[in-house]
């Protein structure tokens, strides 16, 4: 098991949102989280997050992985 493994969707929105995520609005099983300047985010609200995804969560924010878990 790696870094990315054994993340809830609520744990991850907690990350994100120590980088100026906010939580937009919550979508059957997606909470959408807004960021002025980056681009939108949505997140399942899965009690364990596939690594793959999370990675591309992270990607997509424009973050590194180290990054993410330095605010962890």
């Amino acid at each position: 098991m790696g870094l990315l493994s054994n993340m809830s969707g609520k744990k991850a929105v907690k990350i994100f949102g120590k980088f100026g995520y906010m939580l937009d609005h919550h979508t059957g099983s997606h909470m959408i989280l807004y960021h002025k300047l980056r681009q939108m985010l949505s997140i399942p609200d899965h009690k364990e997050l596939a690594p793959g995804l999370l990675c591309g969560l992270i990607r997509r924010a424009g973050l590194t992985v180290e990054e993410f878990f330095k605010k962890k």
